[in-house]
């Protein structure tokens, strides 16, 4: 069977099943643990880890019905990116992070969800 050599482009973006339409810029993170170097005097090098939030943020198409208020207020959402690579990123009991404000001159949102849980499937 022959691989896909696809890596990027098409992707389905969908909130607790409803499926919504991205213009592009769709990021995932590939770790949630950074590791930082803490550098002595002595030249010696070691790192200390630090977590960040697993998170989703896309710019999104905003037609008539886009779901406004399920966005905006639940923090239980589960989010799903299937990417062109293949690979499908879920986050679950998500929440928007910040502000949703909607660019109307291009009819679009630049939106950003976390969560304590994502995963790769």
């Amino acid at each position: 069977m022959a691989r896909s050599k696809r890596i990027g482009g098409t992707c389905y973006f969908k909130i607790d099943g409803q499926q919504l339409s991205l213009t592009g810029g769709i990021e995932v993170p590939m770790n949630t643990v950074i590791k930082e170097d803490v550098i002595g005097t002595d030249g010696s090098v070691d790192y200390k880890e630090t977590h960040r939030a697993p998170y989703i943020k896309g710019t999104f198409k905003v037609p008539r019905g886009f779901p406004i208020k399920k966005i905006t207020s639940s923090d239980t959402m589960t989010i799903t990116a299937e990417l062109a690579n293949g690979e499908v990123y879920v986050l679950s009991e998500a929440w928007l992070k910040g502000e949703a404000n909607h660019n109307a001159e291009e009819g679009t949102a630049e939106l950003e969800f976390h969560s304590e849980e994502g995963f790769y499937q």
